[in-house]
């Protein structure tokens, strides 16, 4: 055992610091300190997915939240298989469930090799009963996350129904813009 783990002061990894540095960019997790953070890294979920391999499907009972720390996701409309986003490190989808552990409206698919971190909502359940206050942050950040997409989407269908346009032809056709890529209810 060396001086500084003694002391109980051990240097920190690398990947461990840049991981939590993804951490604090999600929205989510943006306001919360450092001892925080540490908290809700705890109760992450690491898993390694292989190019092609399913993370989960449409229709299929939502659990949580997924973080991309390293790789490429494919978010696919199930039915016609078309792409509606793809999404690298440091990105994050399928936040709703969460809150409400609806089912998912698309399907997300490893495109490259991945390490995804999943954030579940049993896990957030636990957290709210240890520590409160920090279970608060972290779901009134949720919400405020899920009420902002919410009025983005009813623009957008303000706007479709000013232009005349049917809006299931021009959803199918539009892509998010970047800072709405992460936001789809996945």
């Amino acid at each position: 055992m060396d001086f500084l783990s003694f002391l109980g002061l051990r240097k920190h990894d690398g990947r461990k610091v840049r991981f939590r540095d993804t951490l604090r960019s999600i929205p989510i997790f943006s306001e919360l300190g450092r001892r925080e953070l540490a908290s809700v890294e705890r109760i992450l979920h690491k898993r390694e997915y292989s190019a092609g391999e399913v993370i989960f499907r449409q229709d299929e009972p939502g659990l949580g939240m997924y973080i991309i720390e390293t790789g490429r996701v494919s978010i696919l409309t199930d039915d016609s298989h078309n792409s509606m986003t793809e999404l690298g490190d440091g990105e994050f989808f399928g936040e709703l469930p969460l809150l409400d552990g609806g089912s998912r409206s698309a399907t997300a698919v490893a495109k490259t090799p991945c390490r995804i971190f999943g954030f579940f909502q049993p896990d957030l359940f636990a957290l709210i009963e240890r520590n409160p206050r920090l279970g608060v942050k972290i779901v009134l950040s949720l919400a405020a996350i899920i009420g902002m997409r919410l009025r983005a989407v009813n623009d957008r269908v303000q706007t479709l129904l000013t232009e005349g346009t049917p809006p299931a032809a021009t959803a199918r056709h539009s892509r998010p813009k970047k800072s709405e890529e992460g936001s789809r209810r996945l």
